[in-house]
């Protein structure tokens, strides 16, 4: 059986022993007098007995499901002798491709190696006794376990404080398993930066003024050294994140609080879910949208200024990128002025402050840490943003402050780099990890920042 319809099977099993141990919690309270004299409400019993069945048979079929193909892989290599065992993870990938074409019939066995032949029908059936005992040992499991656990039901059973328990327990590894996530990200990209900086000095990349990636295969070859300086990528990630703010933040904010404040229940009722259509939009129609009519637009509009302008430019996707981003600052901004307890507003009023007052002096400050939050999302969202910069403003990496010439972002390079098959022992590619943790590094710093704006303003209002 396939894991997924085994899956599905577990779950009828448990919900048969959550059926089972309620209806057994009901008959053992039946002649003590009622529900009353057990320890425990019956659900509790239920979810005590659908614990003791799913628990250990999805935890086997996870890992069995996790680890099966690796050990398949590495029985089946084992048998080919040995002038064609491979020498490199990569070799296996592609030999376990051409296995697995020759197991489903898609490459005939008669233009290949006899041992090769033999290793799929080796694969062929270890994957059908590897689904039989699974099946058997995952079913068995749960069958067991689910009996035993209802049949420990008893009236002086604290089925609520096992069951709380097992959540907590559960509710924790849920936590560990974001936590560890994050610190495998970031030990991934620490440890491929370290390799990058054994090949690249950190002066070249942080002062560098120049970006071009492009290392040649051959010693001879014109522009065999690369240039790897960040500048020009930060730069550009930064003048096309502030065009946008600058543009998302007033908007957003001011309709926000247009909405919150001073638009009737008709009027918010039909703008709000218009204005938060926009966040609904691919970002692939952001980019069709700044290539065919925004960059076009402003490239002819300066050429009638007199002004040099490229038909991609930083200027078109900080627009566009703002336009998409005024739903994050304006519906958040909203969700928080709205938090702002009546009371403060009937009290400002109460003593003679005008609205406009009430909302400056009183509301705004009550609300200014969400308002930061808001700001922020929209501004991690801005320095994230690929799809709107390739199309809009290119893959040029300039080192410009001028607003109508082509620039490029970090993210559009990591993508660059990393396009196609690549083999990570390049500068190269090892320089999409450095970027990476150079962002990362930044998007914290403004974590901080922001964080401590925040509680300064905090501060301050109470």
């Amino acid at each position: 059986m396939q894991p997924a319809n085994l899956f599905f099977l577990t779950l009828a099993l448990i919900f048969t022993a959550y059926v089972l141990g309620y209806f057994r919690s009901k008959a053992l309270a039946r002649p003590l007098g009622g529900v009353r004299h057990l320890k425990s409400l019956p659900g509790y019993y239920a979810v005590r007995a659908a614990l003791w069945c799913g628990i250990p048979a999805l935890i086997i079929l996870v890992l069995w499901a996790s680890f099966e193909n690796q050990i398949i892989q590495m029985l089946v290599l084992g048998t080919l002798a040995p002038e064609i065992v491979p020498a490199s993870p990569g070799e296996a990938s592609l030999l376990m491709s051409q296995i697995n074409n020759i197991a489903s019939g898609a490459l005939s066995s008669g233009s290949v190696d006899a041992s090769l032949v033999n290793a799929a029908e080796l694969l062929t059936n270890l994957r059908q006794n590897s689904n039989t005992y699974m099946t058997m040992l995952v079913l068995s499991i749960a069958v067991l376990a689910g009996f035993v656990g209802w049949y420990r039901i008893q009236p002086k059973l604290n089925a609520r404080e096992q069951v709380e328990r097992i959540l907590r327990w559960f509710f924790f590894s849920c936590a560990a398993v974001a936590i560890m996530t994050t610190v495998g990200i970031v030990f991934s990209v620490f440890f491929e930066t370290v390799r990058f900086f054994g090949m690249v000095s950190f002066t070249d990349f942080f002062f560098g003024t120049s970006w071009s990636p492009q290392v040649a295969l051959r010693a001879d070859q014109v522009g065999s050294g690369g240039a790897f300086g960040m500048i020009p990528l930060f730069t550009g990630t930064l003048l096309i994140s502030a065009i946008a703010l600058l543009v998302a933040v007033p908007v957003g904010l001011f309709s926000a609080i247009y909405l919150s404040e001073y638009a009737n229940k008709h009027v918010r009722s039909v703008v709000k879910p218009l204005l938060e259509l926009l966040a609904g939009v691919p970002t692939v129609v952001y980019g069709f949208f700044a290539a065919l009519t925004v960059a076009p637009f402003i490239a002819n509009f300066a050429q009638t200024l007199g002004m040099n302008a490229s038909s991609q430019s930083a200027l078109a996707a900080g627009l566009v990128m703002g336009i998409m981003i005024i739903p994050f600052v304006s519906s958040l901004s909203d969700d928080v002025i709205n938090a702002v307890p009546q009371s403060l507003r009937d009290g400002s009023l109460a003593l003679g402050s005008t609205q406009s007052e009430t909302m400056k002096k009183v509301i705004f400050p009550a609300a200014l840490p969400g308002i930061m939050g808001g700001i922020l999302l929209a501004a991690s969202r801005a320095i994230g943003e690929t799809m709107i910069v390739v199309m809009a403003a290119g893959l040029a990496a300039n080192l410009t402050a001028n607003r109508l010439q082509s620039v490029t972002t970090v993210t559009v390079q990591i993508v660059t780099l990393l396009i196609g098959d690549q083999e990570f022992d390049s500068p190269k590619t090892l320089a999409a990890f450095a970027l990476g943790a150079m962002l990362f590094i930044v998007t914290l710093l403004l974590n901080v920042i922001a964080l401590k704006i925040v509680r300064k303003y905090r501060e301050q209002y109470d």
